[in-house]
C-alpha cells in the first residue's frame, strides 16, 4: 500500500520539511519489505485569497486533486481521534492486509481543511488536543509513519 502525505504549505528547505524527508526516507526503506512500496509527500501552495472561507475551499480543491483514485483519506484534524502509535501501526497493517492500494494523509493549511463534497475521509486523527503548527504535524506523521514500520517489523525502534 502506497502512503501519500498530501499537505498545504511549501516545507522544502525548512528543518521541519527536512525531519519529514527524513522520516520518509527511513519509512520508505523500511515499508518495501513490508509491503508498503512508497511514502510521498505532495504539497500544495497556501492561498492567496483574502478570505478564509475561500483560503480554505481553494486549498482543499488543490488537495483532493492530488488524492489518488480510490486511495483511502485520512484528514488530520486537532478535533480528530488521537491513536496509540501501536493502534496507528496496526490500522496500517490491517488496511494493507486488506489490500489497499493507496492511503491519502491530508493536513491543510492554516485556516483548516474543507474537502468538498466529493471527498469523503475515512477517519480524522488528532495528534492530541493541542493546535500544532502544520509543518510540525507533517514531521510528526512522517515519524508515526516510520514508527509504524518498525512496529510492524519488530524492529526496537519502538520500546513501547
Amino acid at each position: 500500500m502506497r502512503l501519500h502525505i498530501l499537505a498545504v504549505g511549501l516545507a522544502r528547505g525548512t528543518p521541519e520539511g527536512d525531519l519529514c524527508d527524513d522520516f520518509c526516507a527511513r519509512a520508505a526503506g523500511m515499508g518495501r519489505r513490508l509491503g508498503f512500496p512508497a511514502v510521498t509527500v505532495e504539497e500544495v501552495g497556501v492561498s492567496k485569497s483574502r478570505d478564509s472561507v475561500s483560503r480554505i475551499k481553494e486549498e482543499g480543491e488543490r488537495l483532493a486533486r492530488r488524492i489518488p483514485d480510490q486511495a483511502h483519506v485520512i484528514c488530520l484534524d486537532a478535533k480528530g481521534k488521537g491513536m496509540t502509535s501501536d493502534a496507528f501501526a496496526e490500522m496500517l497493517g490491517a488496511m494493507r492486509d486488506a489490500g489497499a492500494r493507496d492511503l491519502a494523509f491530508l493536513i491543510g493549511g492554516p485556516d483548516g481543511l474543507n474537502l468538498g463534497p466529493k471527498v469523503k475521509p475515512g477517519r480524522s486523527l488528532a495528534f492530541g488536543p493541542q493546535t500544532w503548527p502544520h509543518l510540525l504535524v507533517r514531521a510528526m506523521l512522517a515519524e508515526q509513519i516510520y514508527r509504524a514500520m518498525t512496529i510492524l517489523a519488530g524492529h526496537p525502534y519502538h520500546r513501547g
